[in-house]
């Protein structure tokens, strides 16, 4: 079924919608739950709380693309997931891997709060579109869809040092776009 009449499944107020977009987009969200979420539980509750949250906000909002919508919603709930999983209360420790990119930023502001801006959103989106192939796949997988070494390594046939050595140019080069656009990193 196509993304359109998904949504107007939504807006109609269809329950069918919920049964369509986890058919065609359950693959994706339980992707991006399980590279973030320790558990196969958690990746599951990260799935069914992105439909209820798809189906709470479509509409008003009438999402173009869907899937790009979709793998916004279940990358952030994964997240707050793992965070209220990994709280210092509860004896764990907070570790995400965009630690590394958020270790760009000196004064205090999350590298979201700059993405919000449209300056950094546009460096970031220059920045991406002027990576070859391979190292925007790396990129992205790594930082938007969080995955590990070893599934990178699955995924594109590169040594682990490689991409070690590949993330780490990038996020100097990364930062390098930033300053020069006056962005504080």
């Amino acid at each position: 079924m196509d993304d359109k009449k998904i949504i107007e499944m939504f807006f109609a107020r269809d329950e069918e919608a919920i049964k369509e977009t986890e058919k065609k987009y359950g693959k994706l969200c339980s992707y991006i739950a399980s590279n973030i979420l320790a558990s196969r539980e958690d990746s599951e509750e990260c799935v069914n709380d992105t439909l209820l949250a798809l189906w709470n906000s479509i509409p008003p909002d009438a999402p173009e693309p869907l899937s790009a919508y979709i793998a916004a919603r279940a990358k952030n709930i994964a997240i707050s997931k793992s965070r209220a999983n990994n709280a210092w209360k509860r004896g764990g420790n907070v570790k995400v891997v965009n630690d590394e990119i958020l270790s760009l930023l000196s004064d205090g502001h999350t590298l979201a709060e700059y993405y919000e801006s449209r300056l950094a959103g546009k460096v970031i989106n220059d920045f991406l579109g002027r990576l070859n192939k391979s190292e925007r796949k790396v990129f992205i997988l790594r930082y938007w869809y969080r995955a590990s070494d070893r599934s990178i390594m699955e995924e594109t046939g590169f040594s682990q040092s490689k991409i070690k050595s590949m993330l780490a140019r990038l996020r100097k080069r990364l930062a390098e776009a930033l300053e020069k656009e006056g962005i504080i990193v």
